[in-house]
């Protein structure tokens, strides 16, 4: 008799009950296999998280000290993490930038600490779950695992400010580049010369900055990320125009740019010690990321080719008619180099506008000097016709006072006696002595004098800054060292008609005379010192206005043109049109004392001969100066462009960003 079907299936019930017991069991451990791995990832990620804070918190670097990886190991000490025997701990030092898809990126980079990354792993027993993967995928099976976790921690980033000149060159024709290329070869020393390609190239390419100072530290042996004593170090400009080039060599750079400016350096023969902080300013304590801004190429030559010429005894002679100017000699030199861009805390900037922390910049301070030698000057049309109608009329007056009894009798007599005799000495364009021209242009300067920044979605973002335009000052007449860097230049009268004194004797027939003292009888010379002051006026950039919000620090700047209030360039086409002859009235006991009002009345009426002529001899000579020459070196008389940038900073302490 067969068995009863429930007894079969009591013995199917008992083995599926036995199944089902394993699979839970399987499914309990692999629950709390997962359990605890997951505990063990989530202890190792409080690591890293609290190694990054710490390291961040307490100003950690990846320099040379007390470093972020020391701060990181003690924090991880604290948590029971202890390096060795499969667990380690790995510091990086960088900043956090955002993607175009908006995620955010750690980038390394040892010498910024804006941004600390921490990489923490611990060796654990591997898990049931992947031991059967393993075996199931026929791979062998480890007994050990490795779990990893990544904390990047950053201090909120602090409210910056920038200020930036904008280069007045927009681009670069064919007669740019034949006064750039005399122009650069005498403040660099060696001879320039660039393709128009290879101009346009440096007006058309910008430079970071801080992948600037990081390639420069590298070739100076300046520890990384110490920019303070970087910006100070002495460097040649061959040096720095070499860290440009490896820079946008790496950035994939034009071959025009970087032939351009390998032949730039080749001209940099001038040894003279220079420094970047003379061009570039960070405020004290500023951090390093802030320098993470562009800047024209152009403008950091044209800036570094003018610190080499500041730097200078020599000033730059340029070819003779290369502004137009024939036959005449045109110098220039730099007096003080420009400061291109300064970026700092503008908090502390706006409690001190200009004390140790302020945010300034300046275009360069040039010195031109044109010097017409006087027989050109004589030679010009015009001005010997007006200096024969001075002396014609003074001719009679001169020889009828000669012509006078009693003088002559009495001053025969003195000098008969041994006494001394006055002897008029009219001299017209005296000398050898040459006309001199001097410019000083440029100047202009702006710093920060206020700022705001919104408050959650309320509030302006603003920055506001004290603009100076540029001051000129025309100097005319005999000068002397206008180049000395250790004597002051002097602008002494430049004589066209000298109407002097000698004091003679004769004893026993013997004659001789003391040295002549000029103007003594009057004269007409020529002399102008005109200082032409710019304008003072304040500059908001400032979110509601349309176009003008100051953007991000690293982003292009937001830039405002300050004009003068007076018109500088016609400032100084009224002070040629006002240049006056300066005459001598006859003083102390002479020949022409006599008649001193009547020579007076006659001088004076001379001005309205010459003056015209001088004014256009003048407006033909500075003309080009203005137009050209200036303009190849960041400088315009109309008015000075200031870019400004703002990045509105958070409050609070070090969080962690990924």
């Amino acid at each position: 008799m067969s068995p009863h079907p429930r007894h079969k299936q009591r013995g199917a019930i008992g083995l599926m009950a036995v199944g089902v017991l394993a699979f839970a069991l399987v499914f309990t451990l692999l629950v709390v296999d997962s359990g605890r791995l997951s505990l063990e990832k989530r202890k190792l990620q409080g690591v890293a998280d609290t190694a990054a804070l710490e390291a961040v918190s307490r100003n950690g670097t990846c320099l040379a000290g007390l470093t972020a990886a020391a701060y990181a190991a003690q924090s991880a000490g604290r948590n029971q993490f202890v390096v060795g025997n499969g667990n380690t701990l790995v510091t990086r030092c960088g900043a956090v930038t955002t993607a175009a898809s908006g995620r955010r990126v750690f980038a390394e980079n040892p010498a910024l600490s804006s941004a600390i990354q921490v990489d923490v792993s611990k060796t654990v027993l591997t898990s049931v779950a992947s031991g059967m993967w393993a075996l199931a995928a026929g791979k062998p099976v480890s007994l050990n695992s490795v779990l990893t976790a990544t904390a990047v921690a950053a201090m909120p980033p602090p409210t910056l400010a920038q200020l930036t000149l904008n280069s007045t060159l927009a681009s670069v024709d064919t007669a740019s580049a034949s006064l750039l290329a005399p122009l650069f070869s005498g403040m660099l020393g060696g001879s320039v010369n660039l393709t128009l390609a290879g101009w346009n190239g440096l007006v058309n390419t910008n430079i970071n900055l801080l992948s600037y100072l990081d390639q420069l530290a590298i070739d100076l042996q300046v520890t990384a990320g110490n920019y303070t004593q970087l910006l100070s170090t002495n460097v040649t400009a061959a040096q720095l125009i070499q860290a440009a080039i490896t820079v946008l060599n790496k950035n994939g750079a034009t071959v025009d740019v970087l032939t351009a400016l390998g032949s730039l350096k080749i001209a940099a023969i001038n040894q003279a010690p220079l420094t970047v902080g003379q061009l570039l300013q960070l405020q004290t304590g500023t951090e390093a990321a802030a320098l993470n801004a562009n800047l024209q190429v152009f403008q950091l030559i044209q800036g570094v080719v003018q610190l080499s010429s500041s730097q200078s005894a020599a000033a730059v002679t340029l070819p003779v008619n290369l502004l137009g100017l024939a036959n005449i000699t045109t110098q220039v030199k730099v007096i003080e180099p420009p400061k291109l861009s300064a970026i700092g805390d503008p908090r502390l900037a706006a409690a001190n506008p200009q004390g140790p922390n302020q945010i300034y910049v300046r275009t360069a301070q040039v010195r031109t000097q044109v010097t017409i030698s006087l027989p050109l000057l004589n030679g010009l049309s015009g001005l010997s016709t007006a200096v024969n109608d001075l002396v014609g009329p003074l001719t009679p007056v001169v020889s009828s006072l000669l012509s006078l009894n009693l003088v002559t009798t009495i001053n025969s007599a003195l000098c008969l006696l041994g006494a001394g005799c006055q002897q008029l000495d009219l001299r017209v364009l005296p000398g050898n002595l040459p006309l001199n021209i001097v410019l000083d242009a440029g100047g202009a300067s702006s710093y920060v004098t206020a700022y705001s920044c919104p408050t959650g979605n309320a509030g302006t973002k603003s920055l506001t800054t004290s603009t100076t335009t540029s001051v000129a000052s025309l100097n005319i007449g005999n000068i002397s060292n206008a180049f000395s860097s250790t004597l002051p230049m002097t602008v002494a009268p430049l004589a066209l008609i000298d109407i002097g004194t000698k004091t003679c004797h004769k004893i026993l027939g013997i004659g001789s005379c003391d040295a002549r003292v000029p103007f003594a009888g009057g004269g007409i010379a020529l002399k102008v010192q005109s200082p032409i002051g710019g304008s003072v006026q304040t500059q908001v950039f400032s979110s509601t206005t349309p176009f003008a919000t100051p953007p991000n620090v690293g982003l292009t700047p937001t830039y405002q043109a300050a004009t003068p209030a007076t018109n500088v360039v016609s400032s100084l086409s009224a002070t040629l049109n006002g240049v006056g002859l300066t005459a001598y009235q006859p003083v102390g006991n002479n020949p022409l004392g006599a008649l001193a009002q009547g020579v007076v009345a006659l001088i004076g009426g001379v001005n309205n001969i010459v003056s015209p002529v001088v004014d256009n001899l003048l407006g033909s000579l500075l003309n080009p100066i203005l137009n050209n020459l200036l303009s190849m070196l960041g400088i315009s008389l109309a008015n000075v462009n200031v870019g400004a940038n703002l990045s509105c900073g958070q409050t609070g302490g070090a969080y962690l960003v990924i």
